[in-house]
């Protein structure tokens, strides 16, 4: 019976390279001159740690990062940007998380999103994967449009697919 494997993947590498990127433009930017502007990535937890002077310079670093990570393929829905906290000395952080698997939550909504479009397919969810099956490839074709369309909160792959 053909099926497809619906995921969510990140490149951790493009993730490292988008990063180093964004390091690299703090250096050269005039305003980040003797500025504390700081950028760590914890690969285990999938966070990214970012502390800056102030406000205005955490969001000068979010957008230099999301430029470098759309120019290395990194989807935008892939971050979890937290709110900006006050840290220690005036200097402000935030955390990033790197959203990696598809999440109980958000599984059972595409799950729910697929049978509501009628076609004759089965969504089972196998850890943070969901495994799409059906009779005829149109079929699976057709959920492939339209989770392509739908607006889910993570990037979408579809890989693995048999007929």
């Amino acid at each position: 019976m053909p099926s497809f494997d619906v995921v969510s993947r990140v490149d951790m590498a493009e993730v490292e390279n988008a990063l180093n990127n964004t390091r690299k433009a703090i250096l050269q930017r005039f305003d980040f001159k003797g500025a504390k502007a700081e950028l760590t990535f914890d690969q285990k937890e999938k966070k990214i740690h970012v502390v800056a002077e102030d406000g205005g310079k955490m969001e000068a670093i979010k957008e230099m990062f999301w430029s470098a990570a759309s120019k290395r393929g990194l989807a935008f829905k892939a971050f979890k940007y937290e709110d900006a906290l006050p840290g220690a000395g005036g200097t402000v952080k935030r955390d990033i998380t790197v959203r990696e698997g598809l999440e109980m939550d958000l599984a059972k909504s595409i799950v729910k999103l697929v049978k509501e479009t009628g076609l004759k397919v089965q969504a089972s969810i196998q850890g943070d994967e969901i495994r799409v099956t059906a009779k005829k490839i149109d079929d699976l074709q057709a959920v492939m449009a339209m989770l392509r369309g739908a607006d889910v909160e993570a990037p979408l792959q579809f890989v693995n697919m048999k007929s």
